[in-house]
């Protein structure tokens, strides 16, 4: 039995942030002074990012002029965690529902023929849950099969994939939704260390739908072959994801993209063995664009090309890093420009989280035969 994404639809919240803009408002809202300011900006200016958006319109904003953040010199008092969950819980849903019904345009199945709905999120959480809330926005069925992934990061698409493949292969009639939902900019945290500054210059918020099959869908789609995940425990304390008193703090190193290149040859390596593919012959990668110097290590490593690369950087370039929710748009990319010439294509992809996490699959290119 085998399983296929169908397709993938994606969406983001109205306000649209240039990079630089939000440079402007971190250092106001650190505090900063011209010589920190300008090492602040240096960092935004090399990240890769031109734009995020944001449920929040304040970074768009000076001090004075905020809606959610309070208008005082040092922001406080800080919104609290129930501040950021209402905030979560008042956006999620739309987002969610919004890359859901642009996923099902692109196919013939309609809302009422799901058969499982996936949520994935680590940036809120709230019960009854996204999942029974889309089930009654979208009006499903009560008996839609639910499950939530939660609190994995960057990499946790890769689960929800997984257990959409393992339901397709045991049911060819199921029609497996899932949505990854993330809407990280609630959660600024008002640190002047380099790994919080680093976190903040990345993080946007998106949502992107996925619709898995155990048949092919009638044009183009990709092939599940294999998936492969390791651990590099040196970097447990690099990438880390904590619920503070003010929201959900990040811990995102430096050394990151280190830990990853040490590890990303033998995962490669682990994912290909027993098929009949090597490296060299792979031409299509979707890779989570965890930052700039995480794709330009992964190149070096495994000898590809930023060509290569280069859905991952447009991803990253028009909405930075969206956790969870990165890869799929980077697939979707990828999927849009694909040709007949591409049939039987491999496809490598790539996502890492905290653990540090490394996950990978092997998917392949299939047309339906005209």
């Amino acid at each position: 039995m085998k399983s296929y994404i169908c397709a993938i639809g994606t969406a983001n919240p109205p306000h649209k942030i240039p990079q630089m803009q939000v440079a402007d408002f971190m250092a106001e809202a650190l505090q900063f002074n011209e010589q920190e300011t300008r090492k602040l900006k240096a960092l935004y200016r090399v990240s890769g990012i031109g734009q995020r958006y944001s449920v929040l319109e304040d970074y768009t904003r000076r001090n004075g002029e905020f809606t959610f953040y309070p208008n005082t010199p040092t922001l406080e008092p800080f919104p609290t965690v129930q501040q950021r969950m209402e905030m979560y819980r008042k956006h999620a849903v739309n987002l969610s529902e919004e890359a859901i019904r642009q996923c099902l345009e692109q196919s013939s199945v309609a809302m009422q023929d799901l058969t499982h709905l996936i949520t994935v999120s680590c940036t809120g959480m709230y019960a009854p849950g996204l999942d029974i809330d889309l089930v009654e926005r979208l009006q499903l069925s009560s008996c839609v099969q639910r499950t939530a992934v939660n609190f994995m990061g960057c990499y946790a698409a890769f689960n929800a994939i997984k257990l959409a493949d393992s339901i397709c292969r045991a049911n060819p009639e199921a029609k497996v939704m899932l949505v990854c939902t993330e809407i990280c900019t609630i959660h600024f945290q008002k640190h002047d260390e380099p790994d919080h500054l680093l976190s903040n210059a990345l993080f946007g918020d998106g949502a992107a739908a996925v619709l898995m099959q155990g048949l092919p869908c009638k044009e183009v789609c990709l092939e599940l072959q294999s998936f492969h995940c390791d651990l590099a425990p040196a970097g447990k304390s690099d990438m880390a994801w904590h619920i503070g008193d003010t929201g959900f703090e990040m811990t995102l190193s430096s050394y990151v993209p280190d830990l990853i290149k040490k590890g990303i040859k033998e995962l490669t390596e682990r994912l290909l063995q027993g098929l009949k593919t090597t490296i060299s012959e792979i031409n299509l990668f979707a890779i989570h664009p965890g930052g700039r110097r995480i794709l330009e290590v992964i190149e070096q490593e495994l000898g590809m090309t930023r060509d290569d690369n280069r859905f991952a950087y447009q991803v990253l370039r028009d909405f930075g890093n969206m956790s969870s929710a990165t890869v799929l748009f980077v697939l979707k990319a990828l999927m849009q420009n694909l040709t007949p010439k591409e049939q039987n294509e491999p496809v490598l992809s790539f996502a890492f989280g905290p653990g540090l996490t490394l996950e990978s699959m092997l998917l392949k290119v299939h047309y339906a035969k005209v």
